[in-house]
């Protein structure tokens, strides 16, 4: 075993103990999230209503996770009672519910998130009608006086801004500082009723477990007939059927498991980068046209034939003048000086120099010096610099 092996499994097992370590002395936290789950135990689940609502309902209830629209469009059904627990539900949905209810069927709705269109067709608007931490809901009915239920936790302080005449009011909302506010209606629509609460809290585990608050609920829920009940439950309630559901419903498994997960993912990638094999250093490709150069230029040094070297130069001068300023290079004479210096704006004394020594490069009598050649090659360049 390589030593640089050893020491990743002596990291990750130190890692290891130190996060076991934290979750063992970790304490749990509790979700306030208004989930409205019948599956959830936290505060605002609604687990211990969903196990005591065969009781309230006498046997009589019948859950389903389908839509509304669904559900009517498959089968036809006698009168009877619906339930909606802060379920958000579709359009289509909810004109299903109140053609049910137009048919002589009764509707009770705990929610605040029912539609504008749908709460203007039943007969009231609400909105927000109070910020205190603390409520009381109470019952208008005078043989219900005695049971009522104290919101402490995370009120939604919803109620009816505004309700049509014919719309009676069943509860309210009541509070120290402010006039009470209606949050409990019915309203008759077709042959049936249409009951809607707006403040669903007092249904979640929270407030069902605590002493008398039991009798808030039955009593809202008796205005229901004795009859069949169909509740429409949330969607997202389904229990998983993943064969890793209860490591991940876990969060301590969960939590260990993503980490060995990543463990094993930084021991793959530490362990195959060790065992790559050497990229080969691959050389740029020389040039050879430079090295040509070069030895050209090193062949006329030794020769010391400088006259003929400026006899190129001036030769390759020319043919660059030719080709880039599109200058006529037949005679070198006054005409051809203006040009060249109109079209660099080098002086005309550098120019003339210039001209004088390609003429002696070319005169094959000429006396060229190595001063001479150096000279031009300095002058050739300033011009075309």
């Amino acid at each position: 075993m390589k030593k640089t092996f050893k020491i990743y499994a002596v990291i990750f097992i130190v890692v290891m103990l130190i996060l076991a370590l934290l979750e063992v002395n970790k304490k749990e936290t509790v979700s306030w999230r208004k989930n409205f789950d019948v599956n959830e135990k936290s505060p605002f689940g609604l687990f211990v209503f969903n196990n005591e609502a065969k009781d309230l309902f006498k046997n009589n209830l019948k859950k389903t996770e389908e839509a509304p629209y669904d559900y009517y469009s498959q089968r036809k059904k006698e009168a009877h009672n619906i339930v909606v627990i802060q379920n958000e539900l579709d359009k289509e949905s909810w004109k299903k519910i109140l053609d049910q209810v137009s048919d002589g069927s009764d509707a009770l709705i705990l929610s605040n998130k029912v539609p504008k269109d749908v709460s203007d067709s039943i007969g009231y608007y609400d909105s927000d009608i109070s910020f205190a931490e603390q409520n009381v809901l109470k019952l208008t009915d005078k043989q219900y006086q005695n049971d009522f239920i104290q919101l402490d936790k995370f009120p939604s302080g919803k109620g009816f801004s505004y309700i049509k005449p014919k719309v009676e009011v069943l509860g309210k909302t009541v509070e120290k500082n402010n006039s009470d506010q209606a949050n409990f209606i019915k309203t008759k629509f077709g042959k049936g009723n249409i009951y809607i609460h707006c403040e669903p809290l007092f249904l979640t585990n929270y407030y069902l477990l605590k002493p008398g608050n039991q009798k808030y609920a039955q009593d809202v829920f008796s205005y229901l007939q004795d009859r069949e009940t169909i509740w429409f439950v949330k969607k997202n309630t389904k229990m998983s059927r993943f064969f890793m559901r209860f490591v991940l419903s876990n969060p301590a498994l969960k939590y260990a498991w993503w980490v060995f997960l990543g463990g094993l993912v930084l021991f793959i990638f530490f362990n195959t980068k060790r065992k790559q094999r050497i990229v080969p250093v691959l050389e740029p490709l020389r040039n050879t046209s430079l090295d040509f150069v070069k030895s050209i230029g090193n062949l006329y040094l030794q020769e010391g034939d400088f006259h003929d070297m400026m006899a190129k130069k001036g030769q390759y001068f020319l043919n660059k003048i030719r080709m880039d300023l599109l200058i006529d290079t037949q005679h070198l004479d006054a005409d051809f000086a203006n040009k060249l210096q109109l079209k660099t704006g080098k002086p005309m004394e550098m120019i003339s120099e210039a001209i004088a020594l390609i003429k002696k490069g070319q005169d094959p009598y000429a006396n060229v010096m190595k001063e001479d050649l150096i000279r031009m090659n300095k002058l050739l360049d300033e011009i075309m610099g």
